[in-house]
């Protein structure tokens, strides 16, 4: 995995995770990623500093996306609202670019992944609440992520 410092045609930069360099040349080229602040599709690589390994408390700071910013003369909950709602929309738009859709078929293909019966990958999908609670028992390991909508529309 490799991480990109990415620019909009709107100047937003943010953060994305791709499996090699050739799938960021291939999805930035076939436009599939989309800015998390604007939803712009129109998206290149930014100027980057190399990250140096320094102690792991720094190194675990920078692997945090960077604060959004907001109004801090707002109220506090529109803030942390804000806030979430641009971190789950940075979370869609890594989920969307580096894992595989596989519709209402998740439990099955998160179970094959699980088991070895098929190749290991990221996935995403639709799975019922019991589905879910079955792939936790099983020990295959998910996640749920509220989904938001593209725009607040």
């Amino acid at each position: 995995m490799i991480l990109y410092q990415l620019r909009c045609a709107k100047e937003h930069e943010f953060e994305a995770w791709f499996k090699d360099g050739q799938t960021c040349e291939r999805q930035l080229a076939r436009k599939t990623v989309e800015c998390p602040s604007c939803g712009s599709r129109k998206v290149s690589k930014a100027l980057m500093a190399p990250r140096i390994s320094g102690s792991e408390k720094k190194q675990q700071s920078a692997n945090l996306p960077a604060k959004p910013a907001v109004d801090e003369n707002r109220h506090p909950m529109s803030v942390m609202a804000t806030t979430m709602r641009q971190h789950l929309q940075e979370i869609r738009s890594q989920v969307e670019a580096n894992c595989d859709y596989v519709g209402d078929k998740f439990a099955e293909e998160a179970r094959k992944i699980h088991y070895g019966e098929t190749e290991s990958r990221g996935i995403y999908g639709e799975a019922t609440d019991q589905e879910h609670q079955e792939l936790e028992e099983e020990g295959v390991e998910v996640a749920r992520i509220p989904w938001l909508p593209r725009s607040d529309a």
